[in-house]
Order: structure tokens, then sequence, then C-alpha cells
């Protein structure tokens, strides 16, 4: 099997302590193609990952097992005339996640049958996570049980790699990050940083239990463990990185011969804060509702561009407060206070949960006919000033024409450039 470019890419940073990976989180056509676009403008890895709840053998709330995901991103990617050559595809939180409320054979048998159709679909990164508790459970689990947890699940995708003849090898996530992925649910207080002691344990603990079912050549491959960092966002307000705060943590990426730190929830960072996280070996940087936020603003700002040129369209933001009123599911648990407070949340938290609504029927239609008024129309520059400042720079400058997809790419592209900018070696 070829060395994973996942791999390469750590192995360069544990030898230079430069260089990083970029993680995008999301299962939007538009995220991805931004982020395909300017992968390729870095000549960098372009790495997409799912989730167990968005993908997974039985549909996800995406619709799309894994094999349908990998050809979604890769027809996207054909159709927009961009190269695959560098795309790898992750699974994120892979484990019993979805299945909390059943038995844990129930859910460990979910989540064997979950592992091998990612796998034998081609995803080359795979997050083990067994860390939450099921029905007849202790909470919280103890090391030892999520570890013998992930190594039988590590087993199904070294043993599903061989079957298919996978073109690469696996690398490997272990440990998790608290709170739950996609941002606080509710108010932040404090965030602290992993204990050096608490991550030195999860990492030994595994390489342990791994070696004790026959998978200690796979342990060369264990590329990263999921640690906080510090940082972490919710509703209204971030956590910034403090390098200061997190420099007992970083200095325990020295003790691991081949792996390195991943960050979930870097939303939201100021721009050089992901320069200091990737220099402190917080090397896998993920990211997802910050991009599809960045796409909303990019709607909302056409949506107002639309009205005062006076397309006759219906408005995109009027939509999308009609549908997520019509159908709280999505945010209703999520976003608490007045009414006020919650139509404020609706449209403008940092957890996105509008992201949820971007492929209902009726707001995709909205989308449609938004292009279709912008189609051969020039928006007036002083126009386009006032409501999207950068994009207007970036059509002055000749970097991008001012049609609507590119606008729209632009802006998401604004919210993924420190990444690539940090991730550079």
């Amino acid at each position: 099997m070829k060395i994973n470019p996942i791999q390469q890419r750590i192995n360069d940073h544990k030898a230079t302590g430069k260089g990083g990976v970029v993680s995008v989180c999301s299962a939007n056509p538009d995220v991805i193609i931004a982020a395909a676009k300017l992968a390729t403008q870095y000549n960098d890895l372009l790495l997409v990952e799912s989730t167990s709840n968005q993908v997974d053998q039985f549909g996800g709330y995406t619709g799309m097992k894994p094999v349908e995901f990998v050809a979604y991103v890769k027809n996207l990617l054909k159709e927009n005339g961009l190269s695959d050559q560098n795309l790898v595809l992750g699974g994120d939180h892979l484990g019993p996640n979805a299945w909390q409320d059943q038995d844990s054979v129930t859910a460990m048998n979910h989540s064997e049958e979950l592992i091998r159709h990612y796998v034998s679909a081609g995803y080359q990164k795979i997050h083990l996570d067994c860390s939450m508790s099921c029905s007849d459970d202790p909470v919280p689990l103890t090391d030892e049980i999520v570890a013998e947890r992930a190594a039988r699940l590590c087993k199904i995708a070294e043993d599903t790699a061989k079957a298919t003849n996978q073109p690469h090898d696996i690398v490997y996530i272990i440990g998790t990050e608290v709170p739950v992925p996609g941002g606080a649910q509710e108010d932040l207080d404090v965030v602290t940083p992993t204990t050096p002691e608490a991550a030195r344990t999860t990492y030994q603990v595994h390489q342990a239990i791994f070696e004790k079912h026959g998978l200690g050549d796979v342990w060369s491959r264990i590329v990263g463990l999921v640690v906080q960092p510090a940082v972490e966002f919710d509703h209204h307000s971030v956590v910034d990185y403090i390098p200061e705060n997190a420099e007992k943590l970083s200095a325990l990426a020295n003790e691991f011969p081949n792996a390195t730190f991943e960050a979930h929830s870097t939303d939201y960072q100021k721009p050089l804060a992901f320069q200091h996280l990737v220099r402190d070996h917080f090397a896998i940087l993920k990211v997802g509702p910050a991009l599809t936020f960045a796409l909303r603003e990019a709607y909302f700002a056409l949506d107002h561009i639309a009205q005062d040129m006076q397309l006759n369209v219906p408005s995109f933001k009027a939509t999308l407060e009609e549908i997520m009123v019509e159908k709280p599911k999505y945010w209703k648990k999520y976003y608490l206070g007045n009414e006020q407070e919650q139509r404020i949340a609706r449209a403008y938290s940092l957890s996105d949960r509008c992201r949820y609504y971007l492929p209902e029927p009726k707001l995709q239609q909205v989308i449609s006919e938004m292009k279709t008024a912008f189609a051969g129309r020039t928006i007036p520059l002083g126009l386009l000033k006032q409501y999207m400042p950068a994009e207007f720079d970036a059509v002055r400058e000749g970097k991008i024409k001012g049609d609507f997809d590119n606008l729209v790419h632009f802006h998401i592209q604004l919210a993924l450039l420190p990444y690539y900018e940090a991730a550079k070696i």
C-alpha cells in the first residue's frame, strides 16, 4: 500500500515543526467546491470529513451512505472542473455515537458495520471514537473500555482495507474532545485545556491495548490524538486560543513518535491563532460551522443586493426564517431565551444551525431563482461594496468575477484562508 498523504504531512510536521492539515467538516456543496478551489491554489490536500451522524450505513441525516458520500464529493469536483488527485476522505467520531440509546452490544455491532462501510468506500482517515456511554454502560467509560472498543473497530477497519484492496494505508485518530462536536450547546464559562496527564493516559492505554490485540503494526499510523487546547465557541462568543495556557499539553506531543494533536471547534479563531496552533503541534485543524456561517452571510448579502436591484425574487433571509419557525427540530432545544433572542440566534448564532435547513427544497428554489436573476447582470460596484466589501476589492483587483457563484465561494474562502496559511509548509 502507498503511504497515506495525511501520514506524510504529519511526518513532515514531526520532522520540522511546520505544516498542518486542514479538515473541512461539511457536506454542503458550495463549501466543498470553495475548499477545493482554495486547496488547489495552495497545492494542498483537500481533506473532507463526514461525521457518524451525517453519513452512516443507514444514510445518516444527509441521506447518504459512505459510498454515496464519496461519489457525491468526487462528482462535485468533476462537475466544477476540479481534480480529485489531492482529495482525502475522513470519518469523524466513528463509533457508537449515533446509537448511545441502545445497549452496548447492539451499538458496537452497528459501529462495526459503520467502519466496514466507511473503509470499503475509500475513506483514508478514521477517527475511532468509542468514548460515549451506551444505555447499559457506566458514565463515564474508563479509558480501558474506550480503548478496547477502539481496538475492536480498528481490527475491522484493517481487515476491510485488506479485503477491498484499498490503495492507501488508513491513518487513525483516537481520543475525543469536550464538549460534543459542533460547538458548545450552552453559553461558555471557562474552557480549560486537556491536562497532559489525561492525554498521556489516553495515548498509553490505547497503545497497550492495541498491542494486546495484535495491532502493534498499526500504531505508527495513529497520527492524531484529539484534545482540547481550550478553543471553543457557542452561540454568540468565542474562546480564543492562548498559547501560554496550553504549553504543557503542547510539549507532550514531543513524546509521540508518529502522532500530533487534532483540534476540534477551531471555528472563528483569530487568524494568527491558527499559526500558533500548528506551531504548538495542534496540527490537524477541523472547521465546519464557520464555513456554512460564511455561506449564509453571502446569501444574506446577495439577498440585500437583489432587493436593492429590484430583481423580483423571494427573500432568502425571510424564507429561511419561515422554514426554521415552521420546522424547529434542529434549533429549538439549542436556542433558548425570549422570542427576539431566538430570532437573532436562528439567523446569526455562531453554532449556525441554519446549515441543517439549506437542503430544504423551498430554500433551494429561492437560491436557484437568485442565481437566475443575477445571471448576465453586473452588480453596481457601489452596491457590491456596501454589502460585500471584501468581494468588491477582489473584483476590482481581478481576482474573481462578480457573478453569483464566484462571490459565494470567495466569501467562504475568506473563512478558510487562515487555515491554509497556517497549514502550509
